[in-house]
């Protein structure tokens, strides 16, 4: 049975594919790159955690393949980039973040992304029923524009997922300075170049200092 009947058959979201065209504002598939040395090297140098998710922002090994140097030339018109991957066992979506960069995922395992609007958020806050749910199918990547709300993955397996991320360098990295006027977008701002909301029931990112913004049900995608 086709993965996105079934999940679609478990869960009472709508889950759509990256190829339809819903995806298109949150983002697109990423063509004419060879990421097949980046997910041979997750393979066999990464590991999924029995519990969690752990993020690595910036990864010598990831870095050093000439694809990624071809995409921090192109992509990202000759910024500086960091390649890292969230690798876990998520299957909440109850927080988001956004960055003012495109990121790009390149799935490593299949996995589902939860994706919202950036420009929705009202007063700090976010409506969980507003988002949308996409399966990304192993060896895909794609790009997610500055104005899409994500965070990290969703497992469609009890093995969990990996995912590698490349970002502009230095995001989601330690502040350097804090804003002391912590009104409107400032409240968010959690780490370098990254805007974090949560649901009141995350801890973990509350207690990070994620401002509690997201309203609704703190949701679970389901899988066989």
């Amino acid at each position: 049975m086709d993965i996105v009947k079934e999940l679609n058959q478990l869960n009472d979201v709508k889950i759509y594919s990256i190829f339809d065209e819903e995806f298109s504002t949150y983002g697109k598939v990423v063509e004419g790159y060879d990421f097949s040395e980046l997910i041979d090297y997750m393979n066999s140098n990464t590991s999924i955690p029995d519990d969690g998710n752990i993020y690595i922002a910036s990864d010598e090994g990831l870095e050093k393949f000439s694809v990624a140097q071809q995409i921090s030339k192109e992509i990202y018109g000759n910024m500086a980039i960091q390649v890292g991957y969230c690798n876990g066992k998520n299957s909440t979506y109850n927080g988001f973040e956004y960055h003012k960069c495109s990121e790009i995922n390149i799935a490593v395992t299949d996995f589902v992304l939860a994706l919202g609007h950036s420009y929705e958020i009202r007063d700090n806050h976010y409506d969980n029923d507003d988002a949308v749910v996409f399966y990304v199918p192993k060896g895909y990547a794609v790009e997610l524009y500055q104005t899409t709300l994500h965070l990290s993955p969703l497992k469609v397996t009890d093995d969990g997922f990996k995912n590698i991320v490349i970002l502009a360098n230095g995001t989601n990295t330690p502040l350097a300075y804090k804003p002391s006027d912590e009104t409107g977008e400032n409240r968010l701002l959690l780490q370098k170049n990254k805007w974090v909301i949560s649901h009141p029931d995350r801890m973990q990112l509350i207690s990070q200092g994620a401002y509690p913004g997201i309203i609704g049900e703190n949701k679970e995608i389901k899988y066989k």
